[in-house]
């Protein structure tokens, strides 16, 4: 039997010779060494020196970026060689265009067009479209448009006399959002981060029931509650603006309240209103500094720094140094000054003829003196620690005929409703926003 015909490998070195004996190892090594030299003729011999990327080049199709680009989408197929860029500014235009296949000129007068009518220092969102070309020639530019964030801008065209540009218009829709959702056992914000109210809306929805509930005491997990608010969007979908409420609800084991946002006619500023169009302002609000919890109660207790049961004539709200403290409704300032153990204190007299003092202010605010007339809401100080204190606390006290009374447990007063034309024209708000709630949650 040969040695060659089972193994098919050469005869050893010493037998001077190298001899196949199968086939098959033959063709493959050939069928490579043509596609080789297939490869080497189609490519110029050379990579050294490639040919300028066609309109088809998937190197337009959006996988390059410019060096300042913050997003590149890429576009469905289907429709053409068109690109869509992020950039930072329009000091990236002429860049980008000339990275998409541009001559270098006509870039330079497309970024120029773009300068004249888009403000600097806003992030803009370029689309390129570029005409079919032969795959030899460079890509030609068919349009541009260029916006920013409320959806206004320029496109610009190639025309017989050289580019020409046509304003975009701003394009802002406003969408309305209704969200529902449950309290958890952590807080409320918690709960409405949750359930997808946006973040900045959640101090105004506390506000908006700060007449009617507690949302320390008041509120247990489970509760209901729902917001619905409008926003302005461009055509990205995205937020331009601040958004705002339109409708606020909340639901305990123990009461229930919807609120509407409306402006009546001649007002300078919205208020909150029942179904009836009642407003929810009284002649005294019960907390009047945000975002701050209770510390301590009204009534006796041991003090915390003489030592011995004393009344604790107010509520003491803790909030960080520097929190805003309102004027709990309508009034004269009658003093507003160091004293004390009460540290930084304001009194305002009440057109009720009810007085509130207000403690251990770290300032207050600019103006502040005694014959001051303020308005319910309006800042009158800031929450510190002067006096006597142990920490960065509001103390408040609610005074009636002399005495001090518990501010959590008062009678308000009554709230006043609409009426006439006033009424007619909630009703037609409160109604609309009905219809875009339901629309919202459809």
């Amino acid at each position: 039997m040969d040695h060659e015909s089972r193994s098919g490998e050469a005869d050893p070195p010493s037998r001077g010779k190298r001899v196949l004996t199968n086939p098959v190892p033959l063709v493959a090594v050939a069928a490579l060494v043509g596609a080789c030299l297939w490869w080497w003729t189609v490519s110029g011999g050379s990579r050294a020196d490639p040919a300028p990327p066609s309109a088809g080049d998937p190197a337009l199709s959006g996988e390059t970026r410019a060096p300042s680009l913050a997003a590149n989408d890429q576009v469905p197929a289907g429709q053409g060689n068109r690109r869509r860029l992020r950039l930072l500014s329009r000091s990236d235009v002429a860049a980008s265009l000339t990275r998409a296949g541009i001559d270098g000129e006509t870039a330079a007068r497309a970024a120029d067009l773009v300068s004249r009518t888009i403000p600097g220092g806003e992030e803009i969102d370029l689309t390129i479209s570029l005409a079919n070309a032969a795959p030899e020639d460079k890509p030609a530019l068919e349009w541009l448009e260029a916006s920013v964030t409320d959806g206004s801008g320029v496109r610009i065209e190639p025309g017989p006399d050289g580019l020409t540009a046509a304003m975009i218009k701003p394009s802002l829709t406003r969408k309305v959002t209704a969200v529902r959702g449950e309290l958890d056992t952590d807080s409320f914000y918690t709960s409405a981060v949750s359930a997808g109210v946006v973040d900045s809306l959640i101090s105004d929805f506390a506000n908006a029931f700060s007449f009617d509930f507690n949302l320390q005491f008041e509120v247990e997990p489970g509760d209901v509650f729902e917001v619905a608010y409008a926003e302005t969007v461009n055509p990205r979908g995205e937020r331009v603006g601040k958004p705002g409420l339109l409708y606020v609800s909340l639901t305990t084991a123990d009461k229930s309240k919807e609120l509407y946002r409306f402006k009546p006619p001649g007002e300078k500023e919205a208020g909150w209103y029942d179904a009836n169009g009642t407003s929810t302002v009284k002649a005294l609000m019960r907390t009047p500094v945000d975002g701050a919890r209770i510390s301590s109660k009204f009534g006796y207790r041991k003090h915390p720094i003489l030592g011995y049961n004393k009344l604790h004539g107010g509520t003491d709200f803790a909030a960080p140094s520097g929190t805003p403290i309102f004027a709990a409704g309508d009034g004269v300032v009658e003093f507003a000054a160091m004293k004390g153990a009460n540290g930084n204190l304001t009194v305002l007299r009440h057109d009720t003829g009810w007085r509130t003092l207000y403690l251990h202010q770290s300032r207050f605010a600019p103006g502040m003196g005694p014959g001051i007339r303020v308005k319910q809401g309006q800042v009158i100080g800031y929450v510190g620690t002067t006096g006597r204190s142990t920490g960065p606390h509001l103390h408040f006290e609610v005074h009636i005929d002399g005495k001090k009374v518990d501010p959590m447990s008062i009678n308000t007063g009554k709230s006043k409703r609409l009426d006439g034309a006033a009424l007619a024209a909630f009703l037609k708000t409160r109604d609309e926003i009905d219809k875009a709630r339901a629309a919202a949650a459809s």
